[in-house]
């Protein structure tokens, strides 16, 4: 499980229009928890290069 700072939380929540829905508002929190486990995972060296990535690609948009 991602744990994050209750500061970046607390400011994505400030960032969102006046009015919003709760939707909109768990759709920004999954988006940072995306965003923050991607940069772990890039720091802990657990990614594959561009080549490989279009290597996937090519496979998936056939």
């Amino acid at each position: 499980m991602l744990i994050l700072d209750k500061e970046k939380i607390i400011k994505s929540l400030q960032d969102l229009p006046e009015k919003t829905t709760i939707e909109e508002a768990m759709e920004r929190l999954y988006l940072l928890a995306k965003i923050e486990k991607g940069i772990k995972q890039a720091n802990e060296g657990q990614f594959i290069s561009h080549e490989e990535a279009k290597e996937k690609m090519k496979k998936w948009l056939k």
